[in-house]
């Protein structure tokens, strides 16, 4: 039976996004191969997607959805266990341009099919056209036949939200309120909007996140929800730091924040990288019409913040930097029942994003007694 889009909301049919932390079925992701955006013609981001997927699927099954002119290709690097499926897209972000799956306590799933515009639009928008990622949503729901909330005039990726999976929902001002996004709407009704395709009850404001340019901030790189009541936050005391005043405000802002229940956050400090990572190899990157020229030496937006919780492990960004380690090891106190997984992906930070970003899950059924 095909999938249906439905014409309610998922607060009214009681449905609601899981957190992260909930159990997963599986892991989606995008082969990249775009050579306006990825340095060398994408062979070395190819190989940190690899090791992203092969870590990832220690602990989560995972689907590798590959373009038809990169399909051999990437069948062949990848180990057979994990499933690779041909699927039209423009870049490789499954985070942002994929569904948001949502459960209820019959053990159903939907999912949240919002409008994609590369973060922007003809506004701010990273590259044109966009209509094959904006159609990816879709095709996933197609393919696990679950039904979908398709939202054509509201503009949303899943890296400007964390949910904790109670009724609260984390995001910034930078992000939604972006001119380029959904900019016919206040912010009161965006907060509506979350709360009712969500099913949340409260949104969380953080002002600011770390990407301007690019994601224009995404959540994802600043501050998520570990469990309920609990958040961890990118923290640096160095001033230099070019992430210094988002993450000195965004702790503080979290300090003073309670949750859809109530419940004061207790606020985990993540470090950030000693140095800042810059581009290189920016002159093997393609120059086209409709992409964003890149230069070397631009700081990347490479941030301890972005990793994956699937499961039992969590998949953690390394960049060769001297706190790769003292993340890793602040990962394992904020997750004692998990095994923490590093993993090299220096290559993704350079064309814009990071673990979470490369990453969709699908929930588990799970069936409330």
């Amino acid at each position: 039976m095909a999938r249906r889009i439905k014409r309610t909301t998922p607060k009214q049919d009681g449905y609601r996004m899981p957190a992260e932390y909930e159990p997963q079925e599986r892991i989606f992701m995008i082969w990249p191969e775009r050579p306006d955006n990825w340095r060398d013609g994408a062979k070395p981001v190819q190989e940190a997607y690899t090791n992203v997927a092969k870590a990832i699927s220690r602990f989560t099954p995972v689907t590798m959805l590959v373009n038809n002119s990169q399909y051999a290709n990437a069948r062949a690097r990848l180990p057979r266990d994990i499933q690779v499926l041909e699927m039209s897209s423009n870049d490789a972000w499954c985070r942002d341009c994929g569904p948001t799956f949502l459960v209820n306590d019959k053990g159903e799933r939907r999912a949240c099919d919002w409008s994609f515009n590369a973060w922007g639009g003809l506004v701010d928008g990273l590259y044109f056209p966009w209509d094959a990622d904006d159609a990816i949503a879709g095709k996933i729901c197609e393919l696990e036949n679950i039904d979908s909330y398709r939202l054509d005039d509201f503009v949303l990726e899943g890296g400007s939200i964390h949910v904790d999976g109670e009724g609260t929902v984390l995001t910034t001002e930078m992000c939604l309120l972006s001119e380029g996004r959904n900019s016919h709407l206040a912010k009161a009704d965006i907060e509506e909007k979350l709360k009712e395709y969500l099913g949340c009850e409260k949104v969380l404001w953080l002002k600011d996140g770390i990407d301007p340019d690019e994601t224009n901030g995404h959540i994802d790189d600043v501050a998520c929800f570990v469990r309920p009541g609990e958040v961890a936050c990118i923290y640096t005391d160095n001033k230099s730091d070019p992430f210094y005043k988002a993450a000195q405000d965004n702790y503080k802002a979290l300090l003073e924040m309670t949750d859809a229940r109530g419940r004061k956050l207790k606020v985990h400090k993540v470090c950030t990288p000693s140095k800042p990572v810059l581009l290189e190899g920016a002159e093997t990157i393609d120059r086209v019409a409709g992409t964003i020229p890149r230069k070397n030496g631009e700081i990347c937006i490479a941030s301890y913040l972005n990793y994956l919780v699937t499961n039992n492990g969590v998949i953690v960004p390394q960049y060769g930097d001297e706190n790769d380690e003292l993340a890793l090891k602040q990962m394992r106190r904020i997750y004692p029942d998990k095994e923490i997984v590093g993993v090299k992906t220096k290559e993704i930070v350079f064309g814009g994003g990071n673990i979470h970003c490369i990453t969709q899950q699908l929930p588990s059924i799970i069936l409330k007694k």
